[in-house]
């Protein structure tokens, strides 16, 4: 998990797309345009003049996340969870859940920062990730004990907020580890392994990220492929017929499924299963990031079918892969009218694998 900053680089106006007439504008700051964000959840962001920084995979570490943010200037050290970033857009691109046992807190803290953002005349946006769309299936394999605590801790604060959904959950950052420390003191936890407490956690997560539930129709706000100016930003890869779906199509359909609507409004669907399901989808893709090893299976796509059957110990084909891959790149890129693409997913030891991709873990 790094944070990237892409403020290097110019960044030229946001082709505007025809279909979308979502259009928010928010604060503008210090003299600089205002950021218009188009679509619902968000799909395409102009913001003219800012900085920008990407922060990858947080799977509920609190403090990483944290440190990552203060790395960024976007956050202030001493725990009073502050925005320093003025008018900087955070992208943070998926798997805020799974494998640690503060995801609302982190995602409580993005809420929070978004609004501070705003006012500076900066944002925060999220990419939801395989492991959002994991569990919003119900899939709760990789779900830290932690974590399930978290989520009985939370519905039992919920009930002092009544209806107030927006203040509670903006506020839970502020209460979370006085509430974690509340139950490691409390006596029952202490006790032998205890079966229904893990069941109370279970249904717990499962009434707040079953479709519908408050957490999906949180994490249904966020988009799975978003374009800020010419940069793409995706959790595991956008591919050419991802495109050709429609991108603004996609977020639509996977936030409809995560509101829990009828699945008719899926055209009969069940799952939005081009974005979230199988090995080329957004959200699982990991052609771009990484180099062999999930090769097999893309060879329905033309443009690589030769790949099942290659030697790749050949440095020949090595090389031969690369520009199949780049290529692959280059002809996404154009088709959105972007420059160049951002993912995380896949766990990077060497940095940046490609010219016009980053990798950002």
């Amino acid at each position: 998990m790094v944070s990237f900053s892409l403020n290097s680089l110019p960044l030229p106006p946001l082709l505007q797309p025809r279909k979308l007439t979502d259009t928010t504008s928010l604060l503008n700051h210090g003299g600089l345009k205002p950021i218009v964000v188009t679509g619902n959840p968000p799909t395409f962001v102009s913001a003219p003049g800012r900085r920008i920084v990407a922060v990858g995979d947080l799977h509920g570490d609190l403090a990483q996340a944290r440190c990552a943010f203060e790395m960024a200037g976007v956050l202030d050290s001493d725990g009073r969870n502050l925005w320093t970033g003025g008018d900087t857009v955070l992208i943070q691109i998926g798997d805020i859940l799974d494998r640690g046992e503060d995801e609302i807190a982190i995602l409580s803290l993005l809420r929070s920062l978004d609004i501070q953002a705003k006012i500076e005349g900066g944002a925060v946006f999220q990419v939801n990730g395989n492991h959002e769309t994991m569990n919003v299936e119900g899939d709760f394999r990789f779900v830290d004990q932690g974590a399930f605590e978290e989520c009985m801790n939370f519905l039992e604060y919920l009930g002092d907020y009544d209806d107030n959904w927006d203040e509670a959950f903006v506020g839970w950052i502020g209460v979370s580890e006085r509430w974690k420390e509340n139950r490691k003191m409390s006596q029952s936890y202490w006790g032998p392994l205890n079966i229904v407490k893990r069941q109370k956690g279970v249904i717990a997560r499962s009434a707040l990220l079953r479709p519908g539930g408050l957490l999906a129709c949180e994490l249904a706000k966020h988009a799975v492929v978003l374009q800020v100016d010419d940069w793409i930003f995706c959790h595991g890869g956008l591919l050419p017929h991802h495109v050709a779906y429609g991108i603004g199509r996609m977020n639509m359909e996977v936030s409809h499924w995560m509101k829990g609507l009828n699945e008719n409004d899926l055209s009969g669907n069940e799952l939005p299963f081009i974005a979230t399901r199988g090995y080329d989808s957004v959200v699982w893709s990991r052609l771009y990031s990484r180099d062999f090893e999930d090769i097999e299976g893309y060879h329905n796509r033309e443009a690589i079918f030769e790949l099942a059957s290659m030697d790749f110990s050949n440095k020949r084909w090595v090389y031969w892969f690369s520009q199949k891959v780049y290529s692959i790149l280059e002809e996404t890129l154009q088709h959105v009218g972007a420059k160049a693409m951002v993912v995380g997913h896949t766990p990077q030891t060497s940095g940046i694998n490609w010219y016009k991709l980053f990798l950002v873990y």
